[in-house]
């Protein structure tokens, strides 16, 4: 895990989110309290819990963006969950200790590519050596005996003999050209056939419309009893090199202490999202699809506060993974949620919502800006888009209008309305004689003024 400053991670966050600087402080306090923990004696790091993150605000403001770019950031164990998707123990659905199997598979992928990187170079080598086989196979060596048990009179002379026919010096040169021509990248393009492991998973589903984790792998259960299913593949020297390098690398890896780092890992590291946690607000009782909201809630606290979980790949604490939470709260409000869960959550920071200023800067700012998204799409066919600073005014000002007289979706309205923009050049692209088009305020308001008009009208048509 990356050891950055607050001020450094808020930096980082800037490249990529506009404003939030509230949200941005929170989530740096939060992973600097991390590297803090660590460097304190050990009889008092288990005493010091994470300090859980609500996040209140309109869809489109950053919410989610925050802790994706946050986890990336620290190269931490991440999952991003509904708290919709969850039901209560007893009903039909996923039960909400499945996030805890998530957060530890992406801490198993994580971990495993930090090992693959590690043994890249030696996988490469040994990859190598794999392909001049493929493409020069060795022969094969023919019995001349008509009785298999003839074999075992053979001397050791005879052996000899082969095993010099097979080291013959032209065979040795042969081999050693099509080497030299690999590592120069000649044979990129010739196409060989490889055989590779069939992933398509075995299962054995025990009652039918069960989730997926009820089902059993029989490859899980077991483990090297069954035989490995291989498929048998054309593909290009450049691609069965990838393939080979990462087949010689997970066989070089030692699978037990990737499984105990990745374990430590998520403990330590993990960050779960848990999204749309207003959905499941409501403590109202009776029937009916909502009934088990309460429960769920219930079934969230012991994993928020400290339990252990049991997963495929052995039992996870859960006593130190940050959970940060977030929520419109339009209708239902922090407090709807049962005391116990609120608790467990200590800290709170609204989110704003996007202003006109704000909409300008998404547009241009972050390193992946919508803006240039799109001039990266047209160049591919030859289109070099060329926006005034009238027209980014003009967009940012009709997304602004647009989320305040319908329902305020926040950044995600740029989409709507730069796709909207640019609908007729994306269309008609490949036909356009012109390689530079400029996007101007009149352009903007031609193109756009109409249709948001339209669109305003069709919220009150019956």
């Amino acid at each position: 895990m990356r050891n950055l400053t607050p001020q450094e991670i808020v930096l980082e966050l800037d490249r990529y989110i506009v404003g939030q600087q509230e949200a941005k402080k929170v989530v740096a306090i939060a992973l600097r309290n991390r590297q803090r923990r660590k460097r304190i004696p050990l009889e008092f790091q288990e005493e010091v819990k994470p300090k859980n993150i609500i996040m209140i605000g309109p869809t489109g403001v950053g919410k989610t963006e925050i802790a994706r770019r946050l986890a990336k950031l620290i190269e931490a164990p991440f999952v991003k969950v509904e708290a919709t998707k969850y039901t209560e123990v007893g009903y039909v659905g996923r039960d909400v200790e499945s996030m805890i199997r998530d957060l530890i598979e992406a801490s198993i992928r994580l971990t495993k590519e930090i090992h693959i990187e590690k043994y890249k170079e030696h996988a490469k080598t040994l990859a190598n050596e794999r392909l001049i086989d493929l493409i020069d196979p060795k022969p094969r060596k023919h019995s001349t005996f008509n009785n298999p048990l003839d074999m075992l009179f053979k001397s050791h002379a005879d052996n000899e003999q082969e095993d010099s026919l097979e080291e013959q010096p032209d065979k040795k040169l042969k081999r050693e050209h099509i080497k030299r021509q690999l590592e120069a990248g000649l044979l990129e393009e010739q196409v060989v056939e490889i055989e590779v492991e069939d992933r398509s998973p075995t299962t054995l589903g025990l009652f039918s419309g069960m989730p997926d984790e009820m089902n059993l792998n029989l490859q899980d259960i077991f483990g090297t009893m069954m035989p490995q299913k291989t498929k048998k593949r054309k593909v290009s020297i450049s691609d069965a090199r990838k393939i080979l390098i990462e087949e010689e690398a997970q066989k070089l890896m030692d699978m037990d202490e990737v499984i105990k780092q990745a374990i430590y890992n998520a403990e330590q590291n993990g960050i779960i999202f848990i999204d749309e946690i207003d959905k499941i607000a409501g403590r109202q009782g009776g029937s009916g699809p909502d009934v088990s909201r309460e429960g769920v809630q219930r079934d969230i606290l012991p994993i928020i506060e400290g339990s252990t979980v049991m997963t495929k790949y052995g039992p996870v604490k859960t006593d130190h993974i940050l959970f940060i939470a977030a929520g419109a709260f339009h209708i239902a409000k922090v407090s709807d949620l049962i005391p116990e869960l609120q608790g467990r959550f200590p800290v709170r920071v609204n989110l704003k919502s996007l202003t006109e200023e704000d909409f300008k800067k998404i547009l241009t700012q972050p390193q992946n800006a919508l803006l240039t998204q799109y001039k990266l799409l047209l160049e591919t066919e030859g289109i070099r888009l060329n926006f005034t600073e009238e027209a980014i005014e003009e967009i940012a000002k009709i997304s602004y209008i647009a989320n305040e007289r319908e329902d305020d979706i926040g950044a995600r309205r740029l989409h709507t309305i730069v796709e909207m923009l640019l609908e007729d050049i994306s269309f008609n692209a490949s036909e356009l004689d012109s390689e530079e088009v400029e996007i101007n305020k009149n352009y903007v308001q031609e193109m756009l003024n109409h249709k948001v008009k339209k669109i305003s009208e069709d919220k009150y048509i019956i």
